[in-house]
């Protein structure tokens, strides 16, 4: 259930800040916000599956840490992101 090659590629393409980008919160942030959309889908169907669960909760933290952190450095940056990624916030 790993993110693909190509779609890390391709989001890391639509979320960069410069060419090479690959570390800056905005990148992460979509990452990890594709990563828990999947994560979602899959225990819709498997409920029981508690390892999952476990796995989506800790990228829940840490995308919520990235956004605090980027919502305190630069608020225009942060309300650009969560417009385009559509979380609500």
């Amino acid at each position: 259930m790993a993110i693909s090659k190509e779609v890390k590629q391709q989001i890391i393409k639509e979320h960069a800040r410069h060419e090479g980008d690959t570390g800056s919160p905005e990148v992460q942030i979509a990452i990890l916000t594709y990563d828990i959309n999947h994560l979602n889908e899959h225990l819709k169907t498997h409920k029981h599956d508690y390892h999952s669960q476990r796995g989506l909760f800790k990228k829940i933290g840490h995308r919520r840490n990235l956004l605090k952190y980027l919502r305190n450095e630069d608020a225009q940056r942060y309300q650009e992101l969560i417009a385009k990624l559509g979380l609500r916030r």
